[in-house]
């Protein structure tokens, strides 16, 4: 008589669905208590470790709320949480079915000016990688970045032409980012932004500026400003 195949392991992402079936259509509402991981652990049969993943996704999202010593609770409201990635221009213009080119417009290793200094948090002696680029779709100017990178936290930087790829891509796939200052702005257009996009002087440019530090270093600094008309949606 063959054996019999052995039982399916119970995942993390298991115990996740059925806690969220729990929680949306019941018996646990708003507020309820949830038993302990070890009573979970023994009731889906699986390791507390796994309970532990599913338990701290479902807080991630904002649907429970888990205290030391309180307990688990499903949360009254659940609490929505804006994640941030930083975003490929290329695959941005591409995900709308229009063609992307890039263009390197300047490329400089210099000692940081003295705003840059200070925007970045650099001590003496900062040196800095100045980029100005451009990003196209279907042949019309889309974005046009100016970027900033801290040579002295990424030497690396330095052997970077950047003449086949962007540095928001080159820094998006080499290098990790632990926090963000992001700021959104309109701006009168001038100098670079009027040469290479399609704004009159004095026009308003609708501006993103964004700093990424890397535990404490900042790594770059990043003025990206766009085409008339762009419009930025967001979701979460």
């Amino acid at each position: 008589m063959p054996a019999s195949p052995p039982a399916e392991k119970t995942t993390f992402r298991d115990v996740k669905a059925e806690i969220l079936h729990r929680i949306t259509e019941g018996p646990w509402g708003p507020g309820s208590l949830l038993p302990g991981e070890v009573e979970l652990a023994e009731e889906f049969g699986c390791s507390r470790t796994t309970v532990n993943r599913a338990m701290r996704e479902l807080s991630e999202l904002g649907l429970i709320d888990r205290r030391r010593k309180a307990g688990t609770r499903v949360r009254k409201a659940p609490l929505r949480q804006a994640r941030f990635g930083i975003p490929l221009v290329r695959e941005e213009i591409e995900a709308t079915g229009e063609s992307y080119r890039y263009t390197l417009i300047a490329r400089r290793l210099i000692e940081a000016p003295d705003w840059v200094a200070e925007r970045m948090k650099l001590g003496p002696s900062g040196l800095v990688l100045h980029v100005l680029c451009l990003h196209s779709a279907n042949g019309r100017p889309y974005q046009l970045e100016d970027r900033w990178i801290n040579a002295n936290a990424l030497p690396q930087v330095q052997d970077e032409g950047f003449e086949a790829i962007g540095p928001n891509e080159w820094l998006v796939t080499t290098v990790p980012f632990s926090d963000v200052e992001i700021s959104f702005q309109a701006v009168a257009a001038e100098g670079a932004v009027v040469q290479h996009l399609d704004h009159r002087p004095g026009e308003p440019v609708f501006c993103v500026e964004r700093t990424t530090w890397w535990q404490g270093a900042a790594m770059t600094f990043v003025a990206l400003s766009f085409r008339p008309g762009h419009r930025m949606t967001t979701r979460y």
